[in-house]
């Protein structure tokens, strides 16, 4: 037998091993027929990989103690590099929640994804809640507030968004805790938060210059519920 020829045998037959010890322990990481193909592949993959290379190393050692042991060592980096996929295949549920967490800490407007139909928020300075969207495509940070009735865009972010503030009419009237204010009623043709689609949504552009965009009760009535707990703002739909 070629030396080339053995190591991949023990490759191959530690890498079976390693497969089988992993989903033996972790049956639940296999939860369906096509994700045990997925990782069958995956495996495949690999294997074709690393028999590659030992193959096409074996050929250029042409024998010899220190090329055996080139080979050992090619292998057992293959086995380690395997192990890393297998595990990150078994546990990706767990490193997906993992990211989720990492971005909703770095970034606290960015909506995650916390269920089958929910999506949370967490508190920013101050306690506020604010929610990274895109409003005809284009992104807009909104400050949810259930003091505000509807979806009011500042007259920045209505600008940047597409609308001509010099064709809009002014004929609404709110009243605010800094006096009355006029907006513009307009239609969003799109507002997309997370995974979800709003259209044709009524809004507002707000007369005088904000800090931010609002999105009000007009907004939140459209989930089954939402709910703040420990500054963080679940949203269910």
């Amino acid at each position: 037998m070629r030396p080339g020829t053995f190591w991949f045998l023990i490759f191959a037959i530690g890498l079976g091993g390693l497969v089988y010890a992993l989903v033996n322990s972790n049956p639940w990481a296999i939860g369906t027929t096509g994700e045990g193909f997925r990782l069958f592949y995956l495996v495949l993959v690999a294997l074709f990989l690393g028999s590659s290379i030992l193959g096409y190393r074996g050929i250029r050692a042409g024998g010899g103690f220190r090329e055996l042991g080139s080979l050992a060592r090619s292998a057992v980096a293959w086995i380690a590099i395997i192990a890393v996929l297998v595990l990150g295949y078994s546990y990706r549920s767990e490193l997906g929640r993992l990211k989720d967490r990492l971005m909703g800490e770095l970034s606290p407007a960015s909506p995650i994804a916390a269920g089958p139909r929910s999506i949370v928020v967490r508190a920013g300075p101050g306690g506020h809640f604010s929610i990274d969207a895109r409003v005809n495509g284009t992104p807009v940070r909104f400050l949810i507030d259930t003091g505000a009735t509807d979806i009011v865009l500042s007259p920045a972010d209505a600008r940047r968004v597409g609308f001509d503030l010099r064709t809009l009419r002014y004929t609404r009237v709110y009243r605010t805790a800094n006096g009355m204010v006029s907006g513009a009623p307009v239609i969003l043709k799109e507002l997309a938060v997370g995974p979800l689609r709003f259209t044709r949504l009524a809004a507002s552009v707000n007369g005088a210059p904000m800090r931010g965009s609002l999105l009000g009760i007009s907004f939140l009535k459209r989930f089954r519920s939402y709910e703040v707990k420990d500054n963080t703002l679940t949203l269910r739909y």
